[in-house]
């Protein structure tokens, strides 16, 4: 077992209860993560012969840096308001590459790369769908943010008319939810003991 694996799984567990509160943060924060690991990919592939090692991690850090902030300004010129919402999660997607640089991940076939990012993704995107369903009885409240628009009346497709359970909305609701998934997800893979 590769003893760095709980760090980088542990740097991936932040922005995945702290973001998943809605699907339009969950949505954003994926796409920024997509993004920014892409372009530092390529970038750190065309750097990585040409850099000393005493210096690679100073240019890894400055390059995660670098794109990531880009990647901030232009989520904060698209949508203020949603990039309010993302708060400082956004910022720790530069930590998270120079921690997969250090592990080799990018020296992996980029199918291992892309399953990553995806299975990051669909963890992100269902456990804000289930959040944001339990918590608000809503789906796509805030999906006028993302299109860079502000539209008062719309307020998502209401499944509950009542709200929901507000603590699936707050951090430890998250922790409960993600710990019931994983409890389902290991009851369901467990073979069927024979008798």
């Amino acid at each position: 077992m590769n003893k760095s694996l709980p760090l980088q799984n542990s740097l991936m567990l932040t922005p995945l209860i702290g973001v998943t509160d809605s699907l339009v943060t969950a949505l954003g924060l994926w796409l920024m993560f997509a993004l920014v690991l892409s372009a530092y990919g390529l970038s750190m592939g065309v750097l990585r012969s040409r850099l000393m090692p005493t210096t690679h991690l100073l240019a890894s850090l400055l390059l995660a840096a670098t794109l990531t902030s880009c990647a901030e300004l232009a989520m904060q010129a698209w949508s203020l308001q949603w990039h309010q919402q993302l708060g400082f999660y956004a910022g720790l997607i530069a930590l998270q590459c120079v921690v997969l640089e250090h592990n080799g991940f990018f020296q992996s076939p980029p199918r291992d790369r892309l399953r990553l990012c995806g299975l990051f993704g669909a963890l992100m995107v269902g456990l804000a769908l289930l959040r944001e369903l339990i918590g608000n009885g809503t789906l796509g409240r805030d999906l006028s943010r993302m299109a860079g628009t502000t539209q008062p009346d719309w307020q998502g497709w209401t499944l509950i008319a009542d709200g929901g359970l507000h603590l699936a909305t707050l951090a430890p609701g998250g922790f409960i939810l993600l710990g019931l998934l994983i409890a389902a997800h290991q009851a369901f893979r467990r073979p069927a003991a024979s008798q």
